[in-house]
């Protein structure tokens, strides 16, 4: 499962989605499903637009919910997240999910997606 959290001052969202996927596929990995989470898109303040919803999860509790369906329904094996995630991140997100919550980072060693 690929999820995005962006700003929405991120333009290029769907590019930098499209990217990740094509880099874990290339990885051997097969995509699921995709979510993604924007700021400021439709409530929340300029100064608060780059900030997540949830230090510990990053998204709305409603988009925890729809990406935890969404794994299970799937089997999905693990839930990648753009950005990175904290340590408290991923072990919030991996409580939530029932699957390993990492980083793209974490999972492509470094490599640029």
């Amino acid at each position: 499962m690929l999820v995005g959290y962006f700003s929405a001052k991120e333009k290029g969202f769907g590019a930098l989605m499209d990217a990740a996927a094509e880099a874990l596929s290339a990885r051997g990995a097969r995509v699921v499903g995709r979510f993604t989470q924007r700021r400021g898109v439709s409530d929340g303040g300029v100064a608060r637009m780059a900030l997540p919803f949830s230090s510990r999860t990053l998204l709305r509790l409603g988009k925890v919910r729809e990406v935890s369906e969404a794994c299970v329904r799937t089997r999905a094996d693990a839930a990648v997240f753009l950005p990175s995630l904290t340590e408290r991140q991923r072990r919030a997100l991996t409580d939530a999910l029932g699957c390993p919550a990492v980083g793209l980072d974490e999972v492509l060693g470094g490599d640029e997606a």
